[in-house]
This record gives C-alpha cells, sequence and structure tokens, in this order.
C-alpha cells in the first residue's frame, strides 16, 4: 500500500514534469521525444535519489514518507525537470527530420491513437530507409557528380522507388516529367517505373456506387460497363449509359486511397527530407519541396469534388474563347467527392489519333495551335489552367476533330500579377530583350527586390543568345536554363508559376506528338504579337467598351481626385511647421524587425543566464569563508541560481537549433 502511494506519487510529479517541460521548452514540442524525454529523467533521476539516499533509509514507511527532507525532493524534482530538457536537446540534436512532426501529423488526436499512428509510421519510415540503403542511395549520392555515378544513382532511386511500391512509384513517374530539373540519365530511369494496378472487383464497383449515388444505380443508369476502361492507382473509369440515353464516363475513386494518401505521402515527405540531409545535390534540387508539393497535389486529386469544381471553371473560363476546345459536360446531381459522371466524348488520344487526324483531314499544325493558344489563354487570362496536358489527356473529337481536354484533377491557378509577368516573359522572347524579360521574371520570383539586376539581365543575355538564330527554340532548355539562373540568384519560382512552366514543358512534348515540326515559342511570338497588335487595337475597334472603360477607372479616381488640393495644402504646412521627417532603418522591415526583435530577446535571455551563473558560483565561492548558519542559506541561493542558468541555457539552445533547421 505505501509503495503504491510512492507510485502514485512519482507519477503525479511525473505529469507536472510533462507540463513544465513543455512551458519551458517553448511552443512545437514534438509528442513522442518529451514523453521519452520525461520517462528517462524520472527512471534516472528516481534511480540515482533512491541509490544516493532513500536505499540507507526505510523510505516504504509512513514516518519516512513524512521525514524525507525538502531540500533533497526539490534536488530530485529539479534535476528531473533538468535532465528532461537536456534529453530533449539531444533528441532534438540527432534528429534531422525537422520540427514537431508528430504534433502537426496527428493534430487533436487521442494520445493512444498517436502514439500507435506515429509507432506505424516509424515502422514504415525504417523499411523505406532500409531500401534507399540496400539500393545504395546514401553511398551514390555523394558522388553524383561524375557521369558514370549520376548513372548509379539514378538506377538507385529508380530501384528504391519502385520497392517502396505504391506513392512513391506514382511520385517517380511524376518526377520522370521534370525534364527542367533533372538530367536526361535521370529521366530515362525514372520512365521505366511502371504501376500495375489491379481493377476492383464488381461487388466493390457496385458497393461504391450505392454508396455514393443519390439514387440506386438502376433508377440512374440504363446500362453500366462493369470492365473498367482505365484503372490506376487513385481510381478507375467506366462506361455507362443514362436512362436519358446520354452515354457517359464514370470515375470511381478507389476506397482504399485515402488510408493509403494519409500513410504514405507523411513518409514519402519524411524521405525526402532525409534524403535532403544527406546530401547538397538533393537539397538544391529542391527535393523536399518537390515531395511536399507532390503531396499537396495529390491530397487535392484524391477530392473527387475539387476535380469537378476545376473542370466546371475552366470551361466557364472558355465558354467565349475564339480557340474552340471541347470539356466534357458534368453531371453535377450525381457528382461528389468519391464519383464523377461526365460525358462520354467519343474520339482517339492525340498520341494514338494518326487515323483520325487523316480520316478528318485536320490539318495538325493548325490544330496544336488551337491547343497551345487555349492554353496560353488559360494563362494569361483566366489564370485556372490544365497543369497536366500530356497527350492522354489531350483527345480528337470523332465526330468535327475538335480538341478534347480531359482530367482536371490536376489545374493551376496564377492571381494577375503572375499573369502580367507571364506576359511580358513571352514578350521579352518575342522581342529578344532581357530588360522585357527580366521585368516578366521578378513579377513570378520570391523575394524579386533581392535581385541583381545588372547581373541577372547579363545571365538573361546569355540565354537568349542561345536560342538566337536558331529555327526551333528548345522549350526544355529554355525552362530549364530559366530555373537555373533563378536559382543561381537565390530566388525561386512562385509554387504556381512553377507549375505554370512544367506544364508548358509537358504540353510542348505533347504538342510534338500532334506535329513533330511544331515550335512552341515560334508559335508563342506569335501569340504574343497578336496580343500586343490586338491590346493597341482593342480601343479603336471597341470604342464603346472602351468608353465604358474609362468611365469606370473615372469614377473610382474622382473621389481621390477631389480630396488632392487639401492634402497636398496640408502636407506643405506639415513641412513648413518641420512636422515630417523622412528616414529608413533596419526596422521600417517587418521581417528584419522580427529577426532583430527575436535576436535581442534571445540576447536578453543568454545575458540573465549567464548573470545567474556568475552569480551562484560567486556565492559558492563566499560561503566556503562562512561557517555559520547563513552559508546554508548561500548554497540554496547559488544552486538555485545554477538550476534557473541551467534552464535559460538549454531553453536557448533548443530554439537555436531549431532556427538552424529552419
Amino acid at each position: 500500500m505505501i509503495f503504491l502511494k510512492f507510485l502514485i506519487q512519482i507519477i503525479i510529479v511525473s505529469g507536472l514534469i510533462y507540463i513544465v517541460s513543455g512551458r519551458l521548452i517553448g511552443s512545437n514540442i514534438n509528442f513522442v521525444r518529451r514523453v521519452l524525454s520525461v520517462v528517462i529523467s524520472v527512471t534516472l533521476t528516481s534511480f540515482v535519489y533512491w541509490y544516493s539516499y532513500l536505499r540507507h533509509t526505510d523510505f516504504l514507511s509512513e514516518t519516512m514518507m513524512q521525514t524525507v527532507t525538502e531540500v533533497s525532493t526539490l534536488i530530485w524534482i529539479g534535476s528531473m525537470l533538468l535532465i528532461s530538457m537536456l534529453l530533449y536537446l539531444v533528441f532534438e540534436l540527432f534528429d534531422p527530420s525537422g520540427i514537431a512532426t508528430g504534433d502537426r501529423r496527428n493534430g487533436q488526436k487521442s494520445m493512444l491513437f498517436r502514439l500507435r499512428s506515429y509507432w506505424r509510421q516509424q515502422k514504415r519510415l525504417r523499411q523505406v530507409l532500409k531500401i534507399a540503403v540496400k539500393n545504395g542511395v546514401v553511398q551514390t549520392i555523394k558522388y553524383a557528380r561524375q557521369r558514370e555515378n549520376e548513372k548509379e544513382l539514378a538506377i538507385a532511386l529508380r530501384a528504391t522507388l519502385e520497392q517502396c511500391g505504391g506513392i512513391f512509384i506514382k511520385f517517380g513517374q511524376v518526377l520522370s516529367t521534370r525534364k527542367e530539373l533533372f538530367s536526361p540519365i535521370f529521366i530515362d530511369e525514372l520512365e521505366r517505373l511502371q504501376h500495375r494496378v489491379k481493377p476492383l472487383p464488381e461487388e466493390q464497383v457496385t458497393q461504391i456506387l450505392e454508396g455514393s449515388l443519390p439514387q440506386p444505380m438502376n433508377e440512374i443508369f440504363s446500362h453500366f460497363q462493369m470492365e473498367p476502361i482505365a484503372a490506376a492507382s487513385i481510381g478507375q473509369v467506366h462506361k455507362a449509359r443514362l436512362k436519358n440515353y446520354e452515354d457517359v464516363v464514370v470515375k470511381l475513386l478507389r476506397p482504399e486511397v485515402k488510408g493509403i494518401m494519409r500513410d504514405d505521402l507523411e513518409i514519402l515527405e519524411e524521405f525526402a527530407n532525409w534524403l535532403s540531409t544527406k546530401s547538397t545535390w538533393a537539397e538544391s534540387l529542391g527535393f523536399r519541396e518537390l515531395a511536399g508539393g507532390f503531396a499537396d497535389g495529390l491530397r487535392e486529386e484524391i477530392h473527387l469534388d475539387i476535380e469537378v469544381r476545376n473542370t466546371l471553371q475552366v470551361k466557364n473560363a472558355l465558354a467565349k474563347s475564339d480557340y474552340k476546345v471541347r470539356i466534357p459536360k458534368i453531371y453535377t446531381a450525381y457528382s461528389n467527392e468519391n464519383v464523377i459522371v461526365m460525358e462520354y466524348i467519343r474520339g482517339q488520344s492525340v498520341a494514338d489519333g494518326a487515323a483520325e487526324f487523316k480520316r478528318l483531314s485536320i490539318d495538325r499544325r493548325q490544330f496544336a495551335r488551337t491547343v497551345l493558344y487555349s492554353f496560353f489563354e488559360q494563362m494569361l487570362f483566366s489564370g485556372i489552367f490544365h497543369a497536366d496536358p500530356h497527350p492522354g489527356n489531350i483527345h480528337i473529337d470523332e465526330t468535327d476533330g475538335t480538341p478534347v481536354l480531359l482530367d482536371f484533377g490536376a489545374v493551376g491557378r496564377l492571381g494577375a500579377t503572375q499573369q502580367e509577368g507571364l506576359k511580358l516573359f513571352l514578350m521579352g522572347i518575342q522581342l529578344n530583350d532581357s530588360s522585357v524579360l527580366y521585368d516578366g521574371l521578378t513579377l513570378l520570383v520570391e523575394k524579386a527586390d533581392h535581385a541583381d539586376r545588372a547581373r541577372m539581365e547579363q545571365a538573361i543575355d546569355q540565354i537568349l543568345l542561345k536560342i538566337s538564330y536558331v529555327d526551333r527554340i528548345p522549350t526544355e532548355e529554355l525552362i530549364h536554363a530559366l530555373f537555373t539562373v533563378v536559382r543561381d540568384f537565390g530566388l525561386a519560382f512562385y509554387p504556381a508559376v512553377g507549375l505554370a512552366l512544367r506544364s508548358l514543358v509537358t504540353l510542348d512534348g505533347t504538342l510534338r506528338v500532334i506535329d513533330s515540326r511544331f515550335d512552341i515559342f515560334t508559335e508563342a511570338k506569335d501569340f504574343s504579337a497578336t496580343y500586343m497588335r490586338a491590346s493597341f487595337l482593342k480601343p479603336f475597334k471597341e470604342p464603346m467598351a472602351t468608353k465604358e472603360r474609362l468611365q469606370e477607372e473615372l469614377s473610382m479616381l474622382i473621389p481621390t481626385l477631389r480630396k488632392m488640393p487639401r492634402r497636398v495644402d496640408q502636407l506643405i504646412q506639415r513641412v513648413e511647421s518641420g512636422k515630417i521627417i523622412l528616414h529608413h532603418d533596419v526596422f521600417s522591415d517587418e521581417h528584419n524587425a522580427r529577426f532583430i526583435t527575436h535576436l535581442f530577446s534571445r540576447f536578453v535571455l543568454l545575458l540573465v543566464g549567464i548573470t545567474f551563473g556568475n552569480i551562484s558560483v560567486a556565492l559558492l565561492a563566499i560561503s566556503q569563508f562562512i561557517h555559520d548558519s547563513y552559508a546554508v542559506y548561500l548554497n540554496t541561493a547559488a544552486y538555485l541560481g545554477l538550476f534557473l542558468c541551467a534552464i535559460l541555457l538549454v531553453r536557448l539552445s533548443i530554439q537555436a537549433l531549431r532556427s538552424m533547421k529552419q
């Protein structure tokens, strides 16, 4: 009974240590490391306390439980707290995977679920890392500069992704399209990845449909083809006919895919993070960001209602377009996050459409130009564009030869500023003007104010010289060169812009499938020239629309213009009275001010900690020369000061370590 009470007291103390250490360490605490540090600390200090003091006493007796000195108890509890923080610092120091992944990942779920989920994910992560090490990724990644070693690394990376299976294979397939980042050696190897997926059994297809559709299947479809016409890792597609005799295709989401995504996508991000910590090559390539962007896109792709919305948005944006492309009709009454019912358009993929081009006497060049101009209109004017224009997603309508765009699971969105940047980007290429191209790039990258204009324009001039006086501009080479220049100057494209440029590379490959002599940037020059002429002539061609536009602009300016004389007069008065002082310092920038404030606060804490330590050491030294009862109080104060000094220094160390990781 006494031992049980002693055990309960230890558990209560452990809980207090858990809470107090968490408050002292700060925010973004990893749950598992925190629990582990408290458990080890309590176990270690309790053993030392028992071995050095309690074992010499009858500590299980009632009287002993009441006579344990307060000083020894405080030293025991204080040691628990300090050692738990030191252990957390050690765990933080030797963990390369970043900060607080456990809490971010598991949210507000129960402790038991979080522990089980963490254990399962760590087991899978260890399996993935074991496969990577076995295939030699670690060894070859350090020597990937030479061509032979780069080939070995490409093989090792492909084998690792293939053996990990599932999401890893799909990630490798996506990487194989990133020709602006990876060398042909990697592209050739990653293109070998194949994901063989078995179709869902008929019983499961029926179960999904009955559970997702608003009505029973036999009330919606007059015929449903159980054998899928396409099957992938996320879903599969069936052909069907509605009761009104309209032919449709039905896209189903695999029932297990969300669970797989939840687990494996997080493991993939951890793997990419680990790989980036092992190699400057992977870090400079942005391997961690590639995995993160892939994961975010795939998390959106598994919600089919988002694909429905994307399809409707692009369809509405192109409703009045001069470049006619066809987008399937969505039956929104039957579509939701698990099922999409859309119009079935008879036709062939452009990759297999040679017979259709010939049968319908389609001008391949004009067909490709229509597709390209439609994509330019999506990117530069509507701001929402199809982000995966590979040959399988562009078909030929067998009735009239119109281009058909399919699969809007992945779309990109560009704001007005980024649209303007892309327009200037195309104009710069058309005019062969590095200053215009630079102006466009500064609207497309983050932290553009850090760019060195003169040096960057010289680098752009070198790119323009490489693509001058040639019959065809190599799209992959141009985009890759621009990515390289941006990265070399410490900049980065906005994610949506990077997606748009990668989509252009994919589209270029598709258009050359349609017409092998098609040059996307030669056509872009024509589009840009047409756009500039249209912008110049628009006021003359549409005088009424221009008049209305001017009236709208003036109506918004008039209130401001009315206030201008009064504001100018007030400004002059303030200048005359000496009340206006113009200044600019580092604190005028919010980022700089926040950085300096954090740095100063940590410096103050460091000084406080050192001061506590110095005073405590001085008190200990003084107590050696005092032999009366006051020496006990001096020693107590000195040890308390040393304890506070240690707490502050450990907290600062953890914060500094986090800052370095971030």
